[in-house]
């Protein structure tokens, strides 16, 4: 039961920071945030391109992570691309800040990503292999997972304005920093 309410909580922590992303026309790194990139380009429902380029990612964790792992993740995965698109459906926003929404949203998915770890689950891809690196070599998982981040995210700058590029690096950098500060391979790992 813990972990049902870990994967429903985290999932709808997450799914209400992607909401925010994209009502900001923002973006954000890892797996979700070459989501974001074929969503916004080719127009293709976000929770479906979600949960679709996250399937080759469960074979290795399945290898190397474990069996238990893998599924709750995919079932997080699953729980989130339904979230994505039900979430606007039960709320709106009349006005949306940009900065408050990279701020707020990197929080909040930073936060679902905290709980859904806590409860031997992931969001797929990115994280991953930054648990798996935290895993096996020690690595802090925000700094890998922030690495990665930076890289996908400088596709953006070549994609949108300067200004929703560095409001999109905040957003990353504040979801990160949740990551990084809270997350250590001394209390918990995913797995």
């Amino acid at each position: 039961m813990e972990d049902l309410q870990g994967l429903l909580t985290g999932c709808l922590f997450v799914a209400l920071g992607v909401c925010l992303f994209r009502e900001a026309s923002l973006f954000t790194g890892g797996t979700t945030g070459v989501a974001f990139l074929l969503h916004y380009l080719a127009e293709l429902p976000l929770g479906a391109v979600l949960f679709t380029i996250n399937l080759p990612f469960y074979v290795f964790g399945w290898q190397r992570l474990g069996h238990a792992f893998t599924f709750k993740t995919f079932a997080a995965v699953g729980l989130l691309s339904i979230y994505v698109e039900l979430l606007p459906q039960w709320i709106g926003f009349s006005h949306l800040e940009p900065t408050f929404a990279a701020v707020m949203a990197g929080l909040l998915v930073g936060t679902g990503i905290l709980i859904l770890i806590r409860h031997g689950a992931s969001l797929g891809g990115v994280t991953i292999m930054a648990v798996y690196l935290q895993k096996t070599r020690g690595w802090r998982a925000g700094h890998v997972q922030m690495a990665i981040d930076a890289c996908i995210l400088l596709t953006v700058f070549a994609l949108t304005d300067a200004h929703k590029a560095l409001l999109s690096l905040l957003g990353a950098f504040a979801l990160n920093l949740v990551i990084a500060v809270n997350h250590r391979a001394d209390r918990y790992y995913g797995a």
